[in-house]
């Protein structure tokens, strides 16, 4: 079953042209979820992945499984204030003014092979914002992974020139259903 059939696209939401890429219908599938989370699961039982570092809030939903099944940690980062102890974050730019993420000062220690993982890549921005908070602190990005990819907006790219891989189970046309 091609997971990219699961995905519900919303037009103009939140602004007119943005066509939304809704993953709630995929998550709804008990075959839809099983066979992202193996799917991901597989690319990298083999890396000796250390964390799992999910992005909030999708990330959490699709890292923390795929965590379990690499028998790793799962790192939540998370918006600004969300996190209960010691913190270091990251301010980046939004289509619209500035966001901050962040993440617990002991999450990652120097060297720990991290995998990232979010649901989908768009301008790259909030995934560039997270590579900078785990390099900070030592992890080693093994790759960035993704549900869903969508190359016209330009964030795989982003990612790739700072030296990161990324992967991505199904991508959309901008300008297609």
């Amino acid at each position: 079953m091609p997971i990219k059939s699961l995905i519900r696209t919303i037009p103009h939401y939140p602004h007119q042209g943005i066509m939304f890429r809704d993953i709630t219908t995929l998550l709804k599938d008990p075959i839809g979820l099983r066979t992202t989370v193996q799917e991901i699961t597989k690319r990298y039982q083999s890396q000796q992945i250390d964390k799992v570092v999910g992005i909030e809030s999708r990330g959490f939903i699709i890292g923390a499984p795929v965590a379990y099944q690499l028998g790793t940690g799962f790192v939540p980062i998370r918006k600004q204030n969300k996190l209960p102890a010691e913190t270091i974050g990251h301010d980046y730019q939004l289509e619209y003014g500035s966001d901050r993420i962040e993440i617990h000062a002991d999450a990652i220690q120097s060297h720990e092979r991290i995998l990232l993982v979010d649901d989908l890549i768009a301008t790259g921005g909030t995934a560039e914002a997270a590579i900078k908070l785990i390099r900070e602190m030592g992890g080693e990005i093994v790759e960035c992974c993704f549900v869903i990819d969508l190359p016209d907006v330009g964030g795989r790219k982003r990612i790739e020139k700072m030296g990161c891989k990324v992967f991505s189970l199904c991508e959309f046309d901008e300008t297609v259903n």
